[in-house]
Protein backbone atom coordinates (compact mmCIF):
# COMPACT_ATOMS: atom_id res chain seq x y z
CA UNK A 1 0.00 0.00 0.00
CA UNK A 2 1.40 3.19 -1.01
CA UNK A 3 1.70 6.04 1.98
CA UNK A 4 -0.12 8.89 2.10
CA UNK A 5 1.26 12.07 0.53
CA UNK A 6 0.91 14.35 3.29
CA UNK A 7 3.29 11.55 5.26
CA UNK A 8 5.48 11.35 2.43
CA UNK A 9 5.62 15.33 2.73
CA UNK A 10 6.62 14.87 6.26
CA UNK A 11 9.51 12.57 5.79
CA UNK A 12 10.55 14.26 3.43
CA UNK A 13 10.56 17.28 5.40
CA UNK A 14 12.76 15.23 8.09
CA UNK A 15 15.27 13.73 5.44
CA UNK A 16 16.15 17.23 4.66
CA UNK A 17 15.79 18.48 8.17
CA UNK A 18 18.63 16.03 8.83
CA UNK A 19 20.92 16.17 5.70
CA UNK A 20 21.00 19.88 6.66
CA UNK A 21 19.47 21.09 3.20
CA UNK A 22 17.78 23.70 3.85
CA UNK A 23 16.84 24.55 0.08
CA UNK A 24 14.83 21.54 0.03
CA UNK A 25 13.45 22.27 3.05
CA UNK A 26 12.15 25.73 1.90
CA UNK A 27 10.60 23.77 -1.00
CA UNK A 28 7.95 22.05 0.57
CA UNK A 29 6.93 24.54 2.84
CA UNK A 30 4.64 27.57 2.31
CA UNK A 31 6.11 30.93 2.10
CA UNK A 32 4.08 32.47 4.94
CA UNK A 33 4.47 28.87 6.79
CA UNK A 34 4.54 29.38 11.06
CA UNK A 35 6.67 26.93 13.17
CA UNK A 36 5.31 27.31 16.82
CA UNK A 37 8.39 26.35 19.68
CA UNK A 38 6.43 25.64 22.73
CA UNK A 39 8.59 26.70 25.95
CA UNK A 40 10.08 29.98 27.54
CA UNK A 41 14.00 29.64 26.29
CA UNK A 42 15.46 31.58 23.60
CA UNK A 43 14.52 29.52 20.72
CA UNK A 44 10.85 29.16 21.85
CA UNK A 45 7.80 31.36 19.89
CA UNK A 46 5.89 31.41 16.50
CA UNK A 47 8.49 31.86 13.86
CA UNK A 48 6.40 33.21 11.03
CA UNK A 49 7.75 33.22 7.35
CA UNK A 50 10.08 31.15 5.90
CA UNK A 51 12.72 33.18 6.39
CA UNK A 52 11.69 33.28 10.19
CA UNK A 53 11.58 29.38 10.14
CA UNK A 54 14.99 28.55 7.89
CA UNK A 55 16.65 30.83 10.93
CA UNK A 56 15.15 29.15 13.69
CA UNK A 57 16.71 25.47 12.29
CA UNK A 58 19.96 27.29 11.61
CA UNK A 59 19.98 28.66 15.15
CA UNK A 60 18.87 24.67 16.69
CA UNK A 61 22.50 23.44 14.55
CA UNK A 62 24.68 26.22 15.78
CA UNK A 63 23.73 26.10 19.41
CA UNK A 64 24.02 22.65 19.36
CA UNK A 65 27.51 22.90 17.60
CA UNK A 66 26.04 20.40 14.82
CA UNK A 67 25.19 17.90 17.44
CA UNK A 68 21.21 17.94 17.00
CA UNK A 69 19.64 14.54 15.84
CA UNK A 70 15.96 14.14 14.80
CA UNK A 71 14.91 10.74 14.74
CA UNK A 72 11.50 9.84 13.06
CA UNK A 73 9.22 7.47 14.60
CA UNK A 74 6.18 7.36 13.08
CA UNK A 75 3.72 10.20 10.71
CA UNK A 76 -0.02 9.90 11.33
CA UNK A 77 -2.48 11.74 9.41
CA UNK A 78 -5.90 12.24 8.85
CA UNK A 79 -6.37 12.62 5.26
CA UNK A 80 -7.84 16.24 5.43
CA UNK A 81 -4.84 18.27 5.62
CA UNK A 82 -2.92 17.53 9.00
CA UNK A 83 -0.15 14.94 10.11
CA UNK A 84 1.08 14.47 13.38
CA UNK A 85 4.83 12.96 13.41
CA UNK A 86 6.87 11.18 16.30
CA UNK A 87 10.17 11.59 16.63
CA UNK A 88 13.10 11.06 18.85
CA UNK A 89 15.84 14.10 19.07
CA UNK A 90 19.06 14.28 20.51
CA UNK A 91 21.44 17.00 21.06
CA UNK A 92 24.52 18.03 23.13
CA UNK A 93 24.65 22.08 24.22
CA UNK A 94 26.90 24.16 27.07
CA UNK A 95 27.46 20.25 28.59
CA UNK A 96 23.98 19.54 28.98
CA UNK A 97 22.47 16.39 26.90
CA UNK A 98 18.77 16.18 25.45
CA UNK A 99 17.14 12.93 25.01
CA UNK A 100 13.81 13.26 24.25
CA UNK A 101 10.75 12.05 22.37
CA UNK A 102 9.00 15.28 20.56
CA UNK A 103 6.11 15.74 17.86
CA UNK A 104 4.70 17.86 15.62
CA UNK A 105 0.85 18.76 14.03
CA UNK A 106 1.85 19.85 10.47
CA UNK A 107 -1.02 21.67 8.56
CA UNK A 108 -0.62 21.07 5.28
CA UNK A 109 -2.52 22.74 2.13
CA UNK A 110 -2.67 22.13 -1.43
CA UNK A 111 1.15 20.13 -1.10
CA UNK A 112 2.90 22.31 0.90
CA UNK A 113 3.33 22.35 4.79
CA UNK A 114 1.94 25.40 5.91
CA UNK A 115 2.05 25.40 9.86
CA UNK A 116 4.60 23.07 12.51
CA UNK A 117 2.76 23.13 16.18
CA UNK A 118 5.52 21.04 18.04
CA UNK A 119 5.17 19.57 21.20
CA UNK A 120 7.38 18.39 23.59
CA UNK A 121 7.79 15.28 26.50
CA UNK A 122 9.05 17.55 28.92
CA UNK A 123 8.56 20.98 28.65
CA UNK A 124 10.68 22.13 31.77
CA UNK A 125 13.49 20.01 30.77
CA UNK A 126 13.42 21.98 26.92
CA UNK A 127 13.46 25.02 28.96
CA UNK A 128 16.56 24.12 30.63
CA UNK A 129 18.72 22.73 27.82
CA UNK A 130 17.69 25.52 25.98
CA UNK A 131 18.42 28.25 28.60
Amino acid sequence: MAEHPHAELVRKGYEAFGRGDMDALRGLMTGDCTHHVPGSHMLAGDFKGLDAVMDMYGRLFSETGGSLRVDLRTVLVDGRGHAVSLHRITAERNGKHMDETGGIVFRIVGDKISDLDECVEDIDASNEFWS
